[in-house]
């Protein structure tokens, strides 16, 4: 790798732990600021699909349905969110997948832990970034959550993964 790749897969992995971390902190308000304007929020039902408006998804959210997510988890009128779970998300196995100068795509592994109603639970998944940069920092422009186990039953989950 070039030395410009490595400050791009770098900068690229500060971001998506700080956004990771802001979600563990329950700090939507920022958390929603780190996304470009049109940008979407996508967990599919599917292994291995692409063409998400055509399939099923879990969450294809925009700027107003992330929006919408963080208000109705946070507002108590979902009987899901309540009480709203503690989360930890740990990422790794981060992998550049390009850099064009201007959008970095970016794949890595995401293990959350929930603890809801003294009960742990663990979702494991693929999860890959368009970032795009935007004066002086990266924005995202689509993050796509692959659960390794999406197309099976999944059970309350009552917060963004």
């Amino acid at each position: 790798m070039t030395p410009v790749k490595d400050t791009a897969l770098l900068d690229a992995m500060a971001f998506v732990w700080l956004e990771a971390d802001r979600l563990d902190q329950r700090e939507f308000d920022d958390w929603l600021g780190m996304w470009s304007a049109d940008a979407k929020y996508i967990v599919p039902v599917e292994p291995g699909v692409t063409d998400f408006e055509a399939h099923l998804n879990y969450a294809y959210d925009d700027a107003v349905m992330r929006a919408k997510r963080v208000e109705r988890m946070m507002g108590g009128d979902s009987v899901s969110a309540s009480p709203l779970a503690r989360t930890v998300r740990a990422l790794s196995r981060f992998r550049l997948l390009s850099d064009d100068g201007v959008t970095i795509e970016l794949r890595c592994m995401q293990t959350l832990t929930e603890y809801r109603r003294e009960r742990m639970k663990s979702h494991v998944a693929d999860v890959e970034f368009t970032l795009v940069r935007e004066g002086a920092g990266l924005k995202i422009a689509r993050k796509v959550v692959r659960l390794i186990n999406a197309d099976h039953t999944l059970s309350g989950i009552s917060y963004i993964l």
